[in-house]
This record gives C-alpha cells, structure tokens and sequence, in this order.
C-alpha cells in the first residue's frame, strides 16, 4: 500500500496540501456564504473557549477573524479563516510511524495487558494470546486481498473508549495492515496513549469544536488519507452508545468522504481507485463505561454533552481493575468483520472476477459516457444515506448474543413482566420487592429466550456466544456481573433473582434490541 501520507511526505508537505484543499472550497463560495461559514466558526470557538483554556495563538486567530469580519477585504477573511484552519490543522494531523508500528503490533497484547494492569506481576500468571481475549470472525482471508487491491474504510459498533487500542488488536489478528483513524481529542490527554495513538495512526478529532469550517478541515483530511491509500478507520455513530444498543443511526460526514475520494482518483486517473466499507460488529461480556454511559442515556443528556470527559476511562485504577478482572476472560470480546459494501452502499462480491465487472458498472452511476466524472452534492448525499442504512442493517447481522445481553434482557423483561408496564424512568425505581424474581421462573424464561436466540442464529440473522444450557448461561453472566461494577445487573439471593442495578441491567439488556427474543 502506498504510505506516502505519512511516510514519503514531510509533515509541512500534508499540512500545506491539506490547507490548499480548504483554501480552495473557501474560495468556491461566493460572499454572502463566506461570511455565514467564517462567522459561524468565529461564533462557535468563541462559545467553546468559555468552557475550556485557549491553547497558544488561539484568541490571536479569533481576534484576527473578528476584525477581518467587521472591517476587512474578502482576501483579508480569507486569510484570517486559514491561520485558524491552519491551527486545526497542525492539532489533526497524526504522526504515524511505521516503525513504531511494526513493534507495536508485536508487542500489542502484552502491551495492552500492561496497560490495563496496575500490578506488573500479573502478567506472569497470563496467558498473553490475543486470540484469547479477543475473538476475530469474519471473511478474513478475502478483506486481505482487498486491502492489497482497494481502500478500506472499516466501519465499527462504538461501545467503549477501549474500542480504539481493541481495533489496532483486531486489525493485526486479522491479518490487515494499518489503518489511520479519527481519535478523541481527551483520548490523547494521556501523555504515554496519546504518543503511542498518534505514531499507530490517529489523528485527532475535537468534538467540542462545532463549526462546519471545522468539520470541512476533517472531511478533507480524510480524503487525503483515503487517496493516498491508507485505509481509515471511522465510528459512524460518531459517540460511544450511550444506551448500550446497536447504533440505528449513523454521522455521515466523514462516511461520505469514502464517496468523494473513489470519485476523486477516477477523476485522477487511478488505476486502484475503489474504496470498500467493511462494516465491523464489536460485541463484549461487560463494558468498562456502562455506568456513566446509561445515565447519560437517561438524562438525555447526549443532547448536550457530545462527549464524557469524567468517565471510568479517565479514572487509571477503574481501567486497571477492568482490565484483570475482565479482558483476563476467554473471548470476552468478539469482532466479527462484515461482508464489504461499496460506497453506493452495496454488496461487493468476493469473487475478484465478478468484482471487477462489478466496478466497471459502479463508475456509470457518476460518469459521463465518456467516462468523466460528474459532480452532484445532491446525488453523493442520496448515495451516502444508503450507504449509511446498509451498515445498520450489517451491523446485527455480526453481533454475537453473550450471556450477559441475554439474562440482562431476561432480568429487564421479568422487570416489565412483574410491575405490568414498560416505562423505563418508572422500571429503574421500582421498589426491592418487584425486582425479586424465583430462580425456576427465570430459569424458565432464559430457555424461551434462548431457543428464540438460537434460531435467529440458525437463521443467519446474528451469531451466538453462548453455552448450550441455559443454567450455564445463568452461571457465566451472574459471574461476569460480579467481576466489575459496583453494582451487579444482576445477582443471586437465596431461592431469588434479583435485578440489583436497574440500569445496568437497562444499559446489557438493551444490546438485544435487534434481537428482542420472546421470554
């Protein structure tokens, strides 16, 4: 794959290239459209900067843009628009080290482990496979044959903070090369991760900023990277899944960057210009956030506050004790790889003859006869949505049911059951008394959940972890819900079940929505 973004070319060389490519759409608007983009980026960085520390130079660019804005040419808004996309700039782009690399994805399991681990000396005693904690499913052998002939954008479920460090583990397991990715900019607040993220290939993405000007710096970012054939790594859900569900809705703006470059290198000429979305399903016993994130959830407080910044990731001996006391299971967490779609949102075949043909056909849909490319915003927008849906269609078909989803969702269900209603701001109060549930009853319901998990299975609708009796599915989530959390979703009293977190039971439970089995 040609490395030339971050390997070939000095740092200054993709910073310039990146600001002519803004430059130049900044350029495309005509005044009044100008003005609308420069005072909304001035609007929004002046209200982020109430709530955070200026970094250096930032109030200098503001002030520039505001006296360009009230008194200046448009060649002097112009010029004051770039030096604060210049300073986006310099914060996104990453540093990527293939050497670094090549030593990371060596020592990356036992290098993970220490990470999570408080007490060195435990990494004595563990067996230090990746494939043991982690499970990779999927067509693996036909993705790295596409990653030697297209551009991959791989497109995952967002659960956790821990998704980044657990992709780099996936993609290396799996046989694929790296990928650059989008990382939040708290993320790189720890100085030892954030050296490591940004020489793996992060770059950084600051959701605090909401200015379209800066959205368009990341979108032209990721089409650089994309036709200089590095393969990007995108969370189309855009946040971590507060509720614990699969995503059913997806942020197209940088989805749609895999669009813009297919078209860009046709129009270059390229012979190697397919990109392809691998829409990939992460699938976990227990999540280190789970807490935070479901009363996030609960608060609707998502609507306000675009990331957590207070959660259990940034707390060192919370990720330790998460990581000995779960990441040390057998498969606790699975990866399946889907099967590739284009950028139209379609199925691509696996067959390299039939692909072939299959990309020859694709281009009439943005050539002219002649084989030039037509540009139409409308068009690529269509086009994204249905991309957009076919990768919330993919994703539950990669998901695998694990104990802990299914005795959440049989807890919730035995909740709703026992109070007569479905309210979930009225089921997570409900007194001691009515979340006690005989363990014969819910042993009961797990085995019709099971049988109605087990034939989707059979059916091909998702994939299943899970022991083959229910009592041992019983055992294994009332031992994972023991293992971390404060509070369990769910525990044994006597002859009793009983729903002991509410929540926590909401945030598992709710990983099954796709699924939602009959109990």
């Amino acid at each position: 794959m040609d490395s030339g973004l971050f390997q070939a070319r000095p740092r200054e060389t993709v910073l310039r290239d990146l600001m002519s490519r803004v430059r130049k759409g900044l350029d495309g608007l005509d005044d009044p459209a100008l003005l609308a983009t420069l005072e909304d980026a001035l609007y929004c960085e002046r209200k982020r900067l109430e709530r955070q520390t200026p970094k250096e130079h930032e109030l200098e660019r503001l002030d520039r843009l505001t006296d360009a804005l009230v008194k200046g040419s448009r060649r002097a808004r112009l010029d004051a628009g770039m030096s604060l996309v210049e300073g986006w700039g310099e914060e996104i782009h990453g540093r990527f080290d293939p050497r670094l690399y090549r030593f990371a994805t060596k020592a990356l399991p036992r290098a993970l482990t220490g990470l999570l681990s408080a007490k060195p000396d435990h990494l004595r005693d563990w067996d230090l496979s990746p494939s043991r904690r982690l499970k990779v499913t999927g067509p693996l052998t036909q993705l790295q044959q596409l990653a030697k002939e297209a551009t991959l954008i791989l497109a995952p479920t967002h659960l956790s903070n821990l998704d980044s460090p657990l992709m780099g583990l996936a993609l290396y397991q799996a046989g694929l090369p790296p990928f650059v990715y989008g990382a939040g900019l708290n993320l790189f607040e720890n100085s030892v991760l954030g050296f490591f993220m940004r020489r793996l290939g992060a770059y950084t993405v600051d959701r605090l900023k909401r200015a379209s000007l800066y959205k368009e710096v990341l979108k032209n970012y990721s089409v650089m990277c994309l036709t200089t054939r590095h393969h990007s790594l995108f969370f189309p859900g855009g946040t971590r899944s507060r509720s614990g569900a699969i995503e059913t809705r997806v942020k197209k703006g940088l989805l749609g960057t895999g669009l813009t470059a297919w078209q860009e290198m046709i129009a270059a000429g390229r012979k190697d210009p397919e990109v392809y979305v691998i829409p990939l399903t992460l699938s976990c016993q227990l999540v280190l956030e789970a807490a935070t994130l479901i009363e996030d959830h609960l608060a609707e407080a998502g609507k306000q506050r675009f990331i957590i910044s207070d959660d259990e990731f940034a707390q060192p001996r919370r990720l330790a004790t998460f990581g000995r006391r779960v990441l040390d299971l057998d498969s606790s967490v699975v990866a399946h790889f889907g099967a590739p779609l284009d950028v139209l949102g379609r199925p691509v075949s696996l067959d390299p003859d039939e692909r072939r043909e299959q990309a020859l056909r694709r281009r009439g849909y943005v050539c002219d006869v002649n084989g030039q490319v037509q540009w139409d915003e409308q068009r690529d927008r269509l086009y994204t949505d249905r991309l957009a849906e076919a990768l919330v269609a993919a994703w539950p078909k990669g998901a695998h049911v694990m104990a802990t989803h299914l005795v959440a969702w049989v807890g919730w269900r035995s909740l709703e059951l026992a109070a007569g209603q479905r309210d979930p701001f009225r089921l997570i109060r409900i007194p001691t008394p009515l979340r006690r549930i005989p363990e014969t009853l819910f042993r009961e319901r797990l085995a019709r959940a099971l049988e109605a998990v087990n034939a989707g299975a059979a059916a091909g609708r998702w994939h299943t972890d899970l022991p083959s009796a229910a009592s041992d599915i019983l055992a294994q989530a009332l031992d994972r819900f023991g293992r971390y959390h404060r509070s369990r979703a769910l525990a044994r009293q006597g002859s009793d079940l009983v729903v002991e977190d509410p929540k926590l039971c909401l945030y598992y439970r709710n990983r099954l929505l796709f699924a939602a089995p009959e109990v």
